[in-house]
């Protein structure tokens, strides 16, 4: 199975993401890693758990905590039927470059460090966290903020936690594919709003135009102008907060009209622009 780099980001109004799903095998990728920490918590069921080094299997749901760059499977890689996960995905710096140095947080910061061996919490963890993780998806921006410190305080303080990965073992990410990968991204966050060049972006890469495409499916699971609509589409969720125009925001991101951007944002959201800014509303 081959190692896929995932590429995330944030959603409109946090500085972290969260999941819910509802479905087994909804993601793209599977046998993956990311830059980012990641919590996933099953609140029922059985399946296969691929960590690292680690092969095994949970039973009667799952909680862990997974370090960046580690690689792991889906918890939902071969399922089929009833399913459903929360996901948290965060960088360590999501509150500042400072912080986890602060003296409150010297616990969480020592959980941050462990997340490097991948972790997963027994039966009493899960019982008292499950239900504050499933809150985390119809919480407001603040009120997740507030949930999320506290989940990372008890996961930091708990004794009911075992390591998964092998501390030590190292996977060959490849750091020049990563380095290759990280430049394309960088230049999608910085030129979305404009037309973006796949000469300029596959020059980048060091590859032709076909080669790039072909090389950006394969290592993403996406095209890359599907790529770059998502990313625009994450960018405008974050404008809609705002007074601008539905219209405004569209050309703020990138599209050059309104139906374009209506169409696209329809596709990856599953809803027009207005219909979410309406649910912003209330």
């Amino acid at each position: 199975m081959k190692l896929q780099f995932e590429k995330i980001e944030p959603e409109a109004g946090s500085s972290f993401r969260v999941i819910h799903g509802t479905e087994a095998e909804t993601c793209r990728v599977y046998w993956h890693y990311h830059p980012e920490f990641e919590i996933v918590y099953i609140p029922f069921g059985n399946g296969q758990r691929r960590v690292g080094t680690n092969v095994s299997r949970y039973e009667e749901g799952e909680l862990v905590f997974i370090g960046p760059n580690l690689p792991h499977l889906n918890f939902s890689y071969g399922k089929e039927g009833q399913y459903e996960e929360i996901v948290v995905q965060m960088r360590d710096d999501f509150m500042g470059e400072s912080f986890l140095e602060k003296p409150e947080l010297t616990a969480v910061r020592r959980l941050f460090e462990r997340a490097h061996t991948g972790l997963t919490f027994g039966t009493a963890t899960k019982q008292l966290v499950g239900p504050w993780l499933t809150k985390l998806p119809d919480q407001s921006p603040f009120e997740r903020l507030l949930t999320l410190l506290q989940i990372l305080q008890h996961l930091a303080d708990t004794p009911d936690v075992e390591p998964l990965h092998a501390d030590g073992v190292q996977f060959d990410l490849n750091p020049k594919e990563q380095e290759r990968i990280n430049r394309v991204c960088q230049y999608v966050e910085e030129h979305y709003a404009e037309p973006v060049d796949i000469h300029a972006v596959a020059d980048l890469a060091s590859l032709t135009v076909p080669a790039f495409c072909r090389y950006f499916k394969r290592m993403t699971q996406l095209t890359f102008t599907d790529f770059v609509n998502e990313y625009r589409v994450n960018q405008a969720r974050r404008l809609l907060h705002s007074a601008r125009t539905v219209a405004d925001v569209g050309f703020a991101v990138g599209f050059n009209n309104l139906s374009h951007f209506n169409k696209t944002f329809r596709a990856v959201t599953g809803q027009t622009p207005s219909m979410y800014r309406k649910e912003l509303i209330g």
